[in-house]
């Protein structure tokens, strides 16, 4: 047995964690998703990850508490996009057939909403609540401050935050489209 200062696993040793942990996470997925299929593609998404990002552990223990902090989140993240997903549908059900995008302009916009949803999910609550006010519901920064309960100061260091967000946001898209 290894001792506790020694790494149990070799960051670049995924194939030796993915064939110790890859069952109980397709399995515990599979019952929260109540779908085998979903579940294994998001048990190979935790593996991506670590190996885009490896990692050392001490222990046996500490991997599979990252691993299932991993697939935890790998699972809130699913969930999210099938909510916008399903929000996007929605819109697009309440038009006329003739005024519907062809299906390349719907996953680009999809796509688009989704990394949306995870840059307002990364941004601060309050942040995230202004820069919606200001523009969902087209708010002032005098407005927003008084429905949040901060000076208009404060509103407009948030939305500072927000469009620097919007901004890397937008790069990022651009790259991708190129």
């Amino acid at each position: 047995m290894p001792r506790s200062s020694e790494p149990v696993a070799d960051p670049c040793n995924v194939g030796g964690l993915y064939t110790t942990h890859h069952g109980w996470i397709r399995s515990w997925l599979a019952r929260k998703l109540g779908n085998t299929s979903d579940a294994a593609d998001l048990a190979h998404d935790v593996f991506v990850r670590l190996l885009i990002q490896p990692r050392a552990f001490t222990s046996e223990g500490h991997a599979r508490a990252y691993l299932s902090a991993m697939s935890r989140h790998v699972f809130v993240d699913f969930w999210r996009r099938k909510q916008v997903e399903r929000a996007w549908v929605e819109v697009l059900g309440s038009r006329d057939e003739h005024c519907l995008p062809s299906e390349e302009h719907r996953a680009l916009v999809l796509e688009a909403l989704q990394q949306l949803q995870a840059m307002l999910d990364r941004l601060p609550g309050k942040v995230a609540q202004a820069f919606c006010l200001a523009q969902l519901e087209g708010l002032n920064y005098r407005q927003i401050g008084v429905r949040l309960g901060v000076s208009e100061r404060t509103v407009t260091k948030y939305m500072a935050q927000a469009m620097l967000q919007c901004a890397l946001l937008e790069a990022e898209l651009d790259g991708a489209l190129r």
